[in-house]
């Protein structure tokens, strides 16, 4: 039987059908439900079989792009509670079982957790300068060039002379160029970045998706 399009059908946006499916839950039903029906199924295949499955799934998580549908919006929200929200307890996590559900999980918890994730990231990259403390003092030589030349800049009304001030930028960019370079900087924030994307998708694909808001309760 062949069934015409409804003429009244509506063009919901994507962003907005997401946004009615994280407010009512559905995100949440349909991750439980996935997890659920994949671990109810019977087991057919071989061993070698489920472990191959098993590999291509945890594989696939590193090929997903995390900031696919992060907005800027998504950082101005309130910080998520980090022991409860967060990390939560031993049942807030499980493999994922297919590429399908991964995606899923990524892309929904790294807009609901991306004020945590920012945290982690500069946490990262202040442990990685403590262990290098040379790149350290080369940021810290940076930051106090720019603060110098700002201070200059306000002391000899270089705004009157805007080409003079021009190259005087130029110069401190040069500078700064060579202080980062030599002080091994761009090999600290490239670790941090290492570090915090693989925490990003190892806990984005593993953490379940729990209701953003609780059911309220209606009084008679």
């Amino acid at each position: 039987m062949m069934f015409s399009s409804n003429p009244l059908a509506l063009s919901v946006p994507e962003p907005a059908f997401e946004s009615w499916l994280r407010d009512t839950g559905y995100l949440e039903i349909l991750d439980h439900r996935t997890s659920s029906s994949s671990a109810a199924s019977p087991s057919t295949s071989s061993a070698a079989g489920s472990l191959f499955s098993r590999l291509l799934t945890f594989l696939s998580i590193f090929t997903l792009n995390p900031f696919a549908k992060l907005a800027a919006d998504d950082f101005a929200a309130d910080t998520p509670s980090w022991s409860r929200s967060f990390f939560g307890f031993s049942n807030s996590y499980s493999f994922p079982s297919s590429p399908s559900q991964a995606r899923l999980r990524v892309q929904e918890n790294v807009k609901r957790y991306a004020r945590n994730y920012a945290y982690l990231f500069i946490l990262f990259f202040a442990c990685t300068l403590y262990k290098m403390p040379v790149a350290l003092v080369g940021l810290i030589l940076c930051l106090a060039l720019w603060d110098f030349f700002k201070f200059c800049s306000h002391r000899w009304g270089l705004e009157q002379y805007p080409l003079t001030r021009q190259c005087l930028i130029r110069v401190a960019q040069c500078v700064t160029a060579v202080i980062l370079i030599f002080s091994n900087v761009q090999m600290a924030l490239f670790c941090a970045i290492c570090v915090s994307y693989a925490g990003v998708i190892l806990h984005a694909a593993f953490r379940k998706l729990t209701p953003v808001k609780q059911p309220s309760v209606r009084s008679r």
